[in-house]
């Protein structure tokens, strides 16, 4: 993080943990403001990687779930880099900005992608690169978030999920959410300006409500604990357009493309609220006490606390015990979990999973 945005944070009254912004001082309020007004939230604990060369494009198209190419600067996507086996490393955003494309996703994910990708890069005119320092970035959500933004810009901003408006020193994108939601990035100078205008009508929280935003609005974001851990389509990436089925050879393409045109998932993401205080940690194993091996039948994604009480998690599940409401946290004997919906329908898929469990 840049000293000077930590400056405008720290005025602003952040609690910082390093790059993450905890909270502004009264997490409880934060959580129900989220749900329910305009809030502002800094993505410092979110990372970058930068990639620009002539041979970029090709580079990622060979790696990465989404078509690349055809990404144009108008238009962002979510996407993944899978291993040989179609096993998610990461999931990421993509977006391009002038000559460099940049992945955004979880800080602590971004040196061990880098690694990985690097080892595909042979002579390729490619530069691979950590790019924190590159862009401030910062996400806004709410009722009126659209007009808002538009206000503070006095310019266009975007007006479906993945489109990309760029402004002089700032790029927008919109993003999944219950309300309209942006991600910003940008200049200093830029974004410490829109980050000022925007502050007075919209409350400034902490980086878990944004990850609350995320689990309501149906979106994944794969830590440490859960690489390796799924195909793309065990936690819906092909509802979210993260998956393209129609360009060429990629990193476990053949997988990929297998489930989706001759199996049938066994396994899926579900949306779910369990009666704890403290969110479990992802990865943390769910059971289903009527199977009697004692095998998990899926695992936590990501979860957070909501502000009625209780959490909000996203899991992935086997769909026989989802549909069964049978999931239990920690053992068959731990806390139920309920099955609530997520704001996007479920293929009619069911059955077989081909990539095994």
């Amino acid at each position: 993080m840049k000293p000077e945005w930590s400056k405008v944070l720290l005025e602003a009254g952040a609690e910082l943990e390093g790059e993450r912004v905890l909270d502004y001082g009264n997490r409880e309020r934060e959580r129900s403001v989220a749900l329910t007004g305009d809030v502002l939230c800094d993505l410092s604990h979110q990372g970058l990687i930068g990639a620009y060369g002539p041979e970029t494009a090709d580079f990622l198209q060979g790696q990465l779930t989404v078509n690349v190419p055809a990404l144009d600067t108008g238009h962002s996507h979510l996407g993944a880099f899978c291993n040989a086996k179609g096993r998610m490393l990461a999931d990421f955003r993509i977006f391009r900005r002038g000559e460099t494309w940049f992945l955004r996703l979880p800080r602590e994910q971004v040196q061990p992608t880098l690694k990985r990708l690097s080892l595909f890069l042979l002579r390729a005119k490619v530069t691979l690169e950590d790019a924190d320092d590159a862009l401030v970035r910062f996400g806004l959500s709410g009722p009126h978030a659209t007009q808002r933004l538009a206000e503070a810009l006095g310019a266009p901003v975007p007006e479906r999920v993945d489109e990309v408006v760029h402004h002089p020193g700032v790029t927008l994108i919109r993003v999944q959410g219950i309300h309209p939601r942006f991600e910003i990035y940008g200049e200093l100078e830029a974004l410490t300006r829109l980050w000022e205008a925007l502050n007075v009508r919209a409350a400034p929280v902490g980086a878990p409500q944004w990850a609350l935003l995320d689990i309501l609005a149906g979106v994944p974001q794969i830590h440490p604990e859960n690489a390796e851990a799924f195909v793309p389509q065990m936690i819906n990436l092909q509802l979210l357009g993260g998956v393209s089925f129609n360009k060429g050879c990629y990193q476990g393409q053949e997988v990929v493309a297998r489930m989706h045109y001759l199996g049938r998932l066994k396994r899926r993401m579900y949306r779910l609220h369990l009666p704890l205080e403290s969110p479990p940690a992802p990865g943390t194993p769910l059971y289903d006490p009527q199977v009697e091996a004692e095998q998990p039948v899926g695992r936590i994604v990501q979860a957070q606390p909501h502000p009625d009480g209780g959490v909000e998690a996203l899991a992935v599940l086997q769909i026989a015990c989802a549909e069964g409401g049978r999931p239990r946290l920690g053992s068959a004997t731990g806390p139920g979990a309920e099955i609530r919906p997520l704001p996007y329908a479920f293929e009619d898929t069911a059955g077989e999973d081909t990539a095994g469990d």
